[in-house]
Parts: C-alpha cells; sequence; structure tokens
C-alpha cells in the first residue's frame, strides 16, 4: 500500500526539511492515480466509519485513534476528507475537555477548507469567458435556439440535459457543504478557545464567533450560543488582558529590582506614564532613596 504522506510520483526522492510551511502550502499537490486514490479514500472511510461507531458510544479516545488512522492513509490534498476527520477529531476532544488539541483539529479544518475555496474559485475563475467570447456565446446560443424552434419543437425528440445547469448545482452544493463544515469548526475552535482562557484564547474566540455572526446557515440553536459568546467574551477578553499585563509588570518589576539594588535604587522610584497621544508609555525617575 502506498504512503499518501510520500510523493506519489517520486516516492525516493526526499522533501527539504527546511522548505517553509507557508511556501509549501502554495506549491501545486501531486496526485495519485485514479485507481490509487480511490483505494486510499476507501480505507480511509472505512476507519472513518469505525471512528464514529466509537464516537456514538462515547468512546473518545478510541474513536480518535481511528480517526487518525483515517488521516494517515487520505491523501493530503483531498481536503473536504481530511477537514471533516479534523472536525470530528476536534469534537472528541472538546468531550474529553482536551482544550488544545480540539482548537488545534478546529484550526486545521479550517485551513483545509480554506484550501477547497481557493482552490474552488480558481477553477471557476479558470472557466470564465472573456466578455467577447460571453457574448458571442450568448449569440450563437439565440441562433441555436431559433432553429430548433423553426425547425419544429412539437417533433423535437427529448430534452438534452443541461450540462451547465448540472455543473453549476453541484457547485452551490460543495459551497454549503465547506459552509457547513466551517461552521462546525468554528463553533468547536470557538468553544476550545475559550475554555483555554488565555487574553490571546479568548480574542480568537471572539474572533471566531463573530465570523460566525455572519454565517447565514447557522441553525436557531447554533444562534443562541453564539450571540451568548458575544455578550460574554468581550469583558473576558478585557479581565484577562488586565491580568496578563499586571503579571508581566510584576515580573519585568521583580527583574528591575534585581538589576537596581546595588546601585540603591528601586522600581518603586520610577512611574510608568502613559502618552495619550500615541498610547505609549515613558518611563520617570521620581527621585528619593531606596527603601529599606
Amino acid at each position: 500500500m502506498a504512503n499518501p504522506n510520500l510523493d506519489p510520483v517520486g516516492q525516493g526522492q526526499q522533501q527539504h526539511e527546511e522548505q517553509d510551511e507557508q511556501d509549501a502550502a502554495f506549491q501545486p499537490r501531486l496526485r495519485f492515480p485514479p485507481k490509487e486514490e480511490a483505494t486510499l479514500l476507501a480505507e480511509s472511510n472505512a476507519h472513518k466509519t469505525e471512528g464514529n461507531t466509537l464516537f456514538s458510544k462515547g468512546t473518545y479516545d478510541a474513536a480518535i485513534n481511528k480517526y487518525d488512522e483515517a488521516l494517515a492513509v487520505c491523501p493530503n490534498y483531498l481536503d473536504m476528507p481530511l477537514a471533516i476527520l479534523r472536525t470530528n477529531m476536534a469534537i472528541c476532544h472538546l468531550n474529553l475537555k482536551e482544550w488544545k488539541d480540539a482548537a488545534e483539529n478546529a484550526g486545521k479544518a479550517i485551513e483545509n477548507l480554506d484550501k477547497l475555496e481557493r482552490e474552488e474559485t480558481e477553477a471557476e475563475n479558470a472557466k470564465k469567458p472573456e466578455a467577447g467570447e460571453r457574448k458571442q456565446a450568448r449569440e450563437e446560443d439565440d441562433v441555436v435556439e431559433v432553429e430548433i424552434v423553426s425547425a419544429g419543437a412539437a417533433k423535437a425528440g427529448p430534452a438534452v440535459p443541461d450540462l451547465e445547469n448540472e455543473a453549476e448545482i453541484a457547485r452551490r452544493k460543495r459551497q454549503e457543504d465547506i459552509a457547513r463544515l466551517r461552521c462546525k469548526a468554528l463553533l468547536r475552535r470557538g468553544r476550545a478557545k475559550r475554555e483555554l482562557g488565555t487574553w490571546r484564547d479568548l480574542e480568537d474566540a471572539l474572533k471566531d464567533y463573530q465570523t460566525l455572526s455572519k454565517m447565514t446557515n447557522l441553525d436557531s440553536a447554533n444562534k443562541r450560543i453564539v450571540q451568548a459568546q458575544l455578550r460574554e467574551l468581550p469583558p473576558l477578553v478585557e479581565a484577562a488582558k488586565q491580568e496578563e499585563i499586571g503579571q508581566m509588570w510584576g515580573k519585568l518589576k521583580d527583574l528591575g529590582n534585581g538589576l537596581l539594588k546595588p546601585f540603591g535604587l528601586s522600581t518603586d522610584q520610577f512611574n510608568m506614564v502613559k502618552d495619550e497621544k500615541s498610547g505609549g508609555y515613558s518611563l520617570n525617575f521620581s527621585g528619593g532613596g531606596a527603601k529599606t
């Protein structure tokens, strides 16, 4: 069985370890031959089905292991199956109160969906004809329609399927699937980030819920969750911010006292003054002897 994490064209060639991950994300992803891809995807789906069964029984650790096995054989360019697996893993970690792992998997699912949307957009743009071509195509369509009607519509055979319309329906279905999965991933990452509770995590959670509030596919229950989080999170973000800034200043003060002590000084002799225009701070010496 081929390993989908290797180059399907040249498996003997090693990738450069030093290659920047962000640059690599924009490189074309080589694909397996269709037959081999189908075999790998079927194997991945079998593991996923087992994971779903274990999840329904509440055995979340075992379900995560099965989803991991599914990830290991799923070709790394099939972003929708990968996003589904990551989203499933995120809910398992949430149930286990493993907030960091939940946030990480939901975030990776969102990355897969972002790639999928980019590829969809690029493919759609590549199909769009130039303005002149569109006009000519419309004129040709008009001519063809007149010819068909003039030939006698009553005697015409069965209507030819509208392939363009079918393609548009399929495209919309993919967009709906992406939006539905994105909603789940954002809800799960937002929940995990809130539970982590740091200033940065709470800010990230707030951003996720703000994104969700603009989505049109939320059901009524999730809308209530989002609105509640948008009310509750801002004061939590501010409280976490003040706490972490206070802790930071406390550590800096301890460090400063250690450096100033040999000179008979302490940080109590210095005041932090905020510049209201720039928002920055300056350090002013207030004088006086060191406290004993």
